[in-house]
């Protein structure tokens, strides 16, 4: 993973070299789907159709989706059924030492039914992928936004590199890659003095917890300094089982830009998808100010 991050932002440095760069594309879209492809032994040409699926799939989990987004979501989860179900079938064909191989082996052990192992290690292969590439990679891009738009908190990151995993989690906290969760009330309950009634749907504001003025002094402003938790991974049984590698990822990333290009900046603000729960940046143009060709425009407060 490491020098994949090295060779993304190789890559992106010589894109710099000529003006401005999106950097969502060239890097914060590419690592999570190379980490993840690769461990789980895909085909790399399958990486590019593997994002827009997860892309337009993400749109069920949405806070009141449209119709034409349940659409969306609809295509892209029934391409996605079929090429996970025909990779367990080829996995089961010709098994080897990835992931899913090794999930039939174990699903073959605790399961009698073969059709049913399968069916489990097709949800497990297709939750992996889905959890892994859309939620990383919009935490990859909103850490190079708000580090790029702070330029005195990234040199301080540059003489106290320890401080990096602290800048990841105040990431985390001040823009989470899901905004809003949904649950379903399994009891009659309370919940902050609201009677919740069983089978109710509940929204719960993820990001809004992460501002809240009585758990966080100045929540609005980012401060990569700040030790504190956060509730961007979620809890308890619905904790986010990626949140190791998403970490280790970001970090990964932080740790070969502030090496490479110590003059990253913003070129102008990022644009998002038109979301609500799930944020995505769709474009984030950056400049090298070594270069000294592109004039920067201020990011978020410094």
């Amino acid at each position: 993973m490491e020098r994949t991050t090295d060779r993304l932002v190789a890559r992106l440095a010589e894109r710099l070299r000529d003006g401005v760069a999106d950097f969502v594309p060239l890097v914060s879209e590419e690592l999570p789907v190379i980490t993840i492809g690769e461990w789980m032994g895909l085909p790399a040409a399958d990486f590019p159709l593997l994002r827009a699926l997860t892309h337009d799939q993400v749109f069920t989990q949405e806070l009141l989706p449209s119709p034409s987004q349940l659409m969306i979501s609809d295509n892209a989860t029934r391409t996605l059924h079929e090429y996970f179900s025909a990779l367990v079938r080829d996995r089961r064909r010709s098994p080897g030492d990835d992931p899913v191989s090794q999930w039939l082996r174990i699903w073959d052990e605790l399961e009698p039914d073969r059709d049913r192992a399968d069916e489990a290690v097709y949800y497990l292969a297709l939750l992996v992928v889905l959890a892994a590439l859309e939620t990383t990679s919009t935490l990859l891009s909103t850490m190079a936004w708000l580090i790029a738009g702070h330029p005195r908190q990234m040199g301080w990151l540059r003489a106290h590199p320890q401080d990096i995993p602290g800048a990841v989690e105040e990431v985390l906290r001040y823009d989470p890659p899901i905004h809003v969760v949904t649950r379903v009330a399994g009891d009659d309950m309370r919940l902050a003095d609201i009677d919740v009634r069983k089978d109710e749907t509940v929204h719960l504001m993820l990001a809004a917890a992460n501002h809240d003025p009585a758990q966080y002094a100045d929540p609005h402003i980012f401060d990569i300094r700040r030790k504190v938790s956060h509730l961007s991974f979620g809890g308890g049984i619905h904790y986010c089982v990626g949140a190791p590698l998403a970490r280790m990822e970001a970090a990964a990333l932080l740790t070969s830009l502030l090496r490479r290009l110590p003059g990253l900046r913003l070129h102008r603000p990022p644009e998002w998808a038109p979301r609500v729960a799930f944020r995505r940046l769709t474009t984030l143009q950056v400049a090298d100010t070594a270069n000294e060709r592109v004039p920067h425009q201020a990011g978020p407060r410094d």
